[in-house]
């Protein structure tokens, strides 16, 4: 069902986990290209921010547990392991030769009008959405009662709407704070902090821990929710919700990108670390690295970013998805 406050929320927490991490580090967040290095090249700053994300769980668990994601059953036969297995490597292989995936090119590449994320997203959105029109023909799924169009909204209660607003004004205050106290601490002025210091570390836990919050309280790390977004233009069947991602994530970094720019460098870190290729870069495989990122995303409703957190939640599955999503991302690129 249409959840506009819990998705807006969630969708700000999305916008400062980017924010954070670009204008403090000078790094872009890429869910696929995380994952990448936490399997070839693990530095203390990609362990801390998956640690952060793992972290979301416990105050949603401790406060708002009604908010927490409701994954599918883990796969209990042959054939439900090889096809998690397969929709791993169908994202590993797409994302690794389209370079990104929803929040490096979405989050992060439209807000700062990267021509090359856009073609990326003009190219997985809708083959994801004919991926799912053609393999889920009755469209209806768990997020979804089938008697009350999808696009109805559902409102927390009072207490809870209390909660989630004071829960994500606290951590967005800490991510913008704590790591500067650390600098502080660590004999460095703030905001002239050595690259390898503590603070880049301390950024790279909170913008995990506001990733992971709000890919868990936006609806994006369930399957079903997001599943239920692809069905547009089946009305009856579309939950909305996942397009206020757009409206309060992805708008906001673009203003902000705007007004603030890249001329000074961030906070803790002597330049920014931006994607280098441009629209000239972008050839067939890259669209067809989109393409196949598309299907994996339409046809499980899962990309890098909620795996992770689906990992936590389920290891068995994570073990199944991620061991494809590694061999999607080194056998099938040799060479390119």
């Amino acid at each position: 069902m249409f959840t506009p406050v819990e998705t807006t929320l969630g969708a700000l927490l999305l916008h400062q986990a980017t924010s954070v991490l670009l204008y403090q580090n000078g790094t872009i967040l890429g869910a696929s290209g995380y994952v990448r290095r936490l399997f070839s090249k693990p530095t203390k700053g990609t362990v801390a921010f998956f640690v952060g994300m793992a972290a979301s769980f416990l105050p949603l668990k401790m406060f708002l547990p009604e908010l927490l994601t409701k994954y599918p059953p883990i796969p209990s036969t042959l054939p439900q392991a090889l096809v998690t297995i397969g929709l791993g490597m169908l994202v590993g292989w797409g994302t690794r030769v389209a370079n990104g995936c929803t929040s490096g090119h979405m989050l992060c590449g439209l807000s700062r009008l990267s021509a090359r994320s856009a073609v990326a997203v003009a190219t997985f959105f809708p083959v994801a959405m004919i991926t799912h029109h053609l393999v889920h023909p009755s469209m209806i799924t768990e997020a979804c009662p089938g008697n009350i169009p999808c696009y109805t909204p559902t409102y927390p209660s009072q207490a809870t709407t209390t909660s989630l607003a004071l829960l994500t004004a606290v951590v967005i205050f800490a991510a913008q704070t704590v790591p500067r106290l650390v600098a502080k601490a660590t004999a460095t002025e703030d905001c002239k902090c050595d690259p390898e210091s503590p603070a880049r570390d301390a950024t790279q836990f909170f913008a995990g821990l506001e990733f992971g919050l709000g890919l868990h309280v936006s609806g994006m790390s369930s399957p079903s929710k997001v599943i239920s977004f692809l069905s547009f233009p089946n009305l009856h069947a579309w939950d909305p919700s996942l397009a206020l991602i757009i409206l309060f994530g992805v708008l906001p970094n673009l203003i902000e990108n705007q007004i603030k720019g890249f001329r000074e460098p961030p906070c803790f870190n002597d330049k920014f670390e931006l994607p280098k290729k441009t629209l000239k870069d972008t050839d067939w495989k890259f669209v067809l690295g989109a393409a196949v990122f598309g299907i994996g995303w339409g046809l499980s409703g899962t990309c890098p970013g909620p795996a992770v957190l689906r990992t936590v939640a389920q290891p068995a599955w994570g073990i199944l998805w991620m061991g494809g999503f590694w061999l999607g991302g080194r056998i099938f690129t040799e060479g390119c």
